[in-house]
């Protein structure tokens, strides 16, 4: 089973060269490519000077159009499944083959590293957050995601499919909702994660409860007009 791991990074000079450093030591058979997003820091020179295999766009496009290129580079070389990995260092590699082994076992389509399962959980006003996704994605598709908003998620061909030539997918949970509607079959696996470790996350309080409200508002309306 061949596994690439696609790392969206935008502005992450403080932990670009950690996390890719901790991915290729812990699962070195497990490709990689970083998604330099238009970053006007050192991103990409420290990918560059490393040797780090990274695709550039020429400007910040966001998650979404970065992981697109990702599933794009994926489909053109025939992996079997991609793992969304984040650049900052929270996702933390030795779960990625726990994620291949029930993507096999169970046949998923798509497996979601779960905090909740792991005996963690967001903390505050995200905690809430994430237990609406979960009841709203539990009450339209019928499936119960324990960890809804957890960015580490792994993806088989059809997924990576879908991504690469579909419009109107993101890496977001609304998209999971929809894709369970269309007959993808979704498992969780428990993992830990870390603090980001080093930079500045762009999810400040208000920017996270607005996505929170953006996300339940689309698996309540948007998701069944897609």
């Amino acid at each position: 089973m061949r596994v690439l791991a696609v790392i969206p990074a935008y502005n992450e000079e403080a932990c670009i060269e950690g996390t890719v450093t901790n991915l290729v030591a812990t699962c070195p058979d497990v490709d990689y490519v970083v998604i330099n997003d238009g970053s006007r820091d050192h991103t990409e020179e420290i990918c560059q000077t490393r040797g780090f295999n990274y695709v550039s766009l020429p400007v910040n496009c966001g998650l979404t159009s970065g992981f697109k290129t990702g599933m794009k580079y994926a489909k053109r070389h025939g992996y079997d499944a991609v793992v969304q990995f984040d650049a900052d260092g929270q996702h933390l590699p030795q779960y990625i083959p726990d994620m291949a082994r029930a993507m096999q076992e169970q046949g998923a389509n798509i497996v979601i590293a779960s905090r909740i399962l792991a005996g963690e959980a967001p903390v505050g006003a995200r905690n809430v957050g994430s237990k609406l996704i979960s009841g709203l994605i539990k009450g339209t598709t019928g499936t119960f995601i324990t960890d809804p908003t957890s960015g580490m998620r792994m993806y088989d061909r059809s997924m990576i499919e879908a991504f690469a030539t579909g419009f109107d997918l993101s890496p977001e949970p609304d998209t999971v909702a929809m894709l369970i509607r269309k007959g993808a079959k979704v498992t969780e696996v428990p993992a830990h994660m870390q603090d980001r470790q080093g930079g500045t996350s762009y999810l400040d309080f208000t920017s996270s409860m607005r996505y929170m409200l953006r996300t339940c508002f689309s698996i309540l309306m948007f998701q069944w007009f897609r």
